[in-house]
């Protein structure tokens, strides 16, 4: 079953059991989705990789905005954007513990020779293609920083 079939299904399921907010966070996917299938001009296919990646785009926007709220005592307004990306998620693969990452990075770090901080941009280029859509970017990159000398 396709993401999109996905979607469709838990958009008919939140629309009987009149469930706004989460209708509301899964029409946003269904739109992104289309217009990524749009952009890719007649008959444009999004690929799995490229589904995880625009998932990931909108679950950062989400948090993103509430930390944004929560920084100006806006709880009202943080509340559904964190319940957005929290449905938003669920269609995300399972994310890695962080000491299964920490082993990946290591082995990377160790096959490419990298010595300082200076290489993390060689070393994330690799650890990003190996974790796609099972690490996020920003928690790889802090642990790389911890793991290389400065």
């Amino acid at each position: 079953m396709s993401l999109t079939d996905k979607i469709n299904d838990d958009i008919k399921a939140a629309m009987l059991a009149k469930e706004k907010d989460k209708l509301e966070a899964l029409r946003a996917v269904k739109a992104a989705l289309l217009l990524a299938k749009t952009q890719g001009g007649a008959g444009g296919d999004v690929t799995e990789d490229d589904e995880i990646k625009l998932l990931q785009k909108l679950v950062k926007q989400r948090k993103e905005a509430a930390e944004i709220y929560l920084g100006q005592d806006r709880n009202d307004l943080a509340e559904p954007e964190l319940f957005q990306a929290a449905i938003i998620e669920k269609f995300l693969p399972q994310q890695m513990p962080v000491e299964e990452v920490k082993a990946i990075i290591s082995s990377v770090i160790d096959e490419t020779g990298a010595t300082s901080v200076k290489e993390l941009g060689k070393v994330m280029g690799i650890v990003s293609k190996k974790l796609a859509g099972k690490a996020d970017n920003k928690m790889v990159s802090e642990i790389i920083r911890s793991l290389l000398p400065s």
